[in-house]
């Protein structure tokens, strides 16, 4: 938290509630049904029609606007206002909560999930929202070719279900099948204790069958920058409280859909609006340019309490660490990989460049989720120790090319060249031969570090959209990929045994068990669990923050 000096009203902590709770799976029981109230909240239209205009600062530009290609947080803060999947998240105790789905049962084998639909549904371009439009979703995301797969790193879909239609036989996705109209089961090859959180991941949302067809959605055939995306990318169409209006050079601008089915709240036009350096983000606010803004950096926090402005902090939900691939031969040696993590000074880093209370990382998973290893091994800092591991290793000034960002701002990393800056120099210290490769986060930086390359180090970090260890191991080292060049079968056997156990001591001793085993063999330095925060105009009386990001503006209270 800020320190005690901060007035009262312009330090507000918005941590989440259901972080701190015993995280069990709802999948072993039927679906949660709505109580009349809430279903009459839910199909009732809000009293007074939408009329406030607001604007958004965000730290880039979106990568794409197909939430199924792209999982990078600005594009998914802006396609959580205009998709929707069939599963949303409480946000006190974050457990699966109808959304598209009013209620689901679970088979006795935990084999098939079937799902009702909510009735009376259009997408934006008013085609029905329906099961064969849930199918049509789901057989798309199967079917996602290689090829595109390799144009559009940001897919979800392998990293929960574990591979795709090319590989049917190993993929846990086996059907959809559209039972009636509103009657939609989803069929799984294997128990899988984390499916219905992994359905409340953006990019499970449902998008107009109709929309993907006429913008050719797997066709990545224009770009934004230098980023391939189809045309429907361009112009996604949902179910969602806003529709697209238009995406330009200055940013995104969203508009209400008034045949929305639940409440629209106060926004009728939605802005988001782009500035790539955190003191222009931070002058605009003051300027009155825009309404607020994400991913406060310490430079400028001292600033925004000195004006008086609102600043929320969500709680930590995201790891930033240091990748090291292991297809470059020196990085294959552990001895190489255990002295670039004792040459890091973690406390250092997260004193300069992150927001008060970030706490250091040792493993992957952040604390409060179960499966979080409070023996995980962890090396410590200690330069005299990381030069005797180069020399043992036969270290011989070997070049490392050290990939980090330009213009960009993460949730995990909000300064990205001065962490850099600090990071090189460290590694510097103790005899390794740094070469930096810095690459604008728009130009592609994601493909060149998540792809096989020739990137030795690169800085990154991973956001959780769902409370579940599974959520940030799979994804991350679940199987060999071009990221980390990490090859550990025994590690990617445990992540798959694990995410099929039930909730209980057995699979939260496993999850130990594999943060240990990564932490040894170490494809990677976790640094911190950083404290995001967002600042905001007094015009803002609320604003639904979200560690998970789970952040959909029709929940913004405004000022009269």
């Amino acid at each position: 938290m800020p320190s005690s000096s901060i007035p009262r009203r312009t330090a507000i902590k918005a941590g989440a509630v259901f972080l701190g709770l015993s995280l069990t799976s709802c999948t072993s029981e039927a679906g949660p049904t709505p109580s009349s109230a809430a279903a009459s909240t839910a199909t009732t239209a809000s009293p007074a029609a939408p009329s406030e205009s607001f604007t958004f600062g965000t730290a880039s530009q979106p990568l794409g606007l197909d939430p199924a290609l792209a999982n990078d947080a600005e594009s998914t803060r802006i396609t959580r206002q205009v998709l929707e999947g069939l599963v949303g998240v409480d946000q006190t105790t974050g457990e699966p909560t109808p959304l598209l789905a009013t209620e689901w049962t679970e088979s006795p084998d935990g084999m098939s999930y079937t799902f009702t639909l909510r009735p009376g549904i259009k997408f934006h371009d008013g085609s029905p929202f329906n099961a064969d439009a849930v199918c049509t979703n789901f057989e798309r995301w199967f079917k996602f070719p290689a090829a595109l797969r390799k144009q559009a790193p940001g897919t979800s879909f392998k990293g929960v279900f574990r591979e795709h239609a090319d590989h049917a036989a190993l993929s846990v996705f086996k059907s959809c099948t559209a039972l009636s109209a509103l009657r939609v089961r989803i069929s799984l090859t294997e128990r899988f204790t984390g499916f219905l959180q992994a359905l409340t991941l953006p990019a499970f949302a449902i998008s107009s069958p109709r929309a993907l067809a006429a913008g050719k959605a797997d066709q990545l055939s224009l770009r934004r920058g230098s980023q391939a995306v189809s045309a429907y990318a361009t112009h996604p169409v949902g179910t969602g409280p806003f529709r697209f209006s238009a995406w330009d050079s200055a940013g995104v601008t969203l508009v209400a859909n008034k045949e929305y089915w639940g409440t629209l709240g106060q926004i009728a036009t939605l802005r988001f609006v782009t500035y790539d350096h955190p003191q222009l983000r931070l002058q605009a606010l003051l300027d009155g340019r825009i309404d607020g803004y994400d991913a406060v950096t310490v430079g400028n926090f001292d600033q925004l309490v000195k004006r008086g402005m609102q600043i929320i902090q969500r709680d930590p939900f995201s790891v930033m660490y240091l990748g090291m691939n292991q297809d470059i031969p020196v990085l294959k040696d552990l001895k190489v990989r255990q002295a670039i993590e004792l040459a890091i000074d973690k406390d250092t880093l997260i004193r300069r460049f992150f927001i008060d209370n970030t706490a250091q990382a040792s493993q992957f998973v952040p604390p409060k989720l179960s499966g979080f290893n409070n023996n995980a091994p962890a090396l410590g800092h200690d330069p005299a120790k990381a030069r005797e591991l180069l020399a043992e290793a036969g270290y011989k000034g070997q070049p490392l090319k050290f990939y980090y960002p330009l213009n960009a701002t993460r949730p995990y990393l909000p300064t990205p060249e001065k962490v850099y800056a600090e990071i090189s120099r460290q590694l510097t210290a103790v005899g390794l031969n740094i070469k930096p490769v810095p690459v604008d986060w728009t130009d592609g930086y994601l493909q060149k570090v998540q792809n096989p390359g020739d990137h030795a180090l690169h800085l990154l970090g991973w956001n959780g959209s769902y409370a579940d260890a599974d959520n940030f191991l799979a994804p991350l080292f679940g199987e060999k990929n071009g990221e980390f060049g990490y090859q550990d079968p025994q590690v990617f056997s445990k992540i798959d045994r694990a995410r099929g156990l039930p909730d209980g001591q057995e699979r939260t001793q496993q999850y130990q068990t594999i943060n240990a085993q990564i932490a040894e063999s170490l494809p990677a330095v976790p640094i911190a669990f950083p404290i995001s925060a967002l600042a905001l105009s007094d015009r803002v009386v609320s604003y639904p923050a979200s560690p998970v990001l789970n952040e959909v503006f029709t929940k913004v209270q405004l000022r009269p």
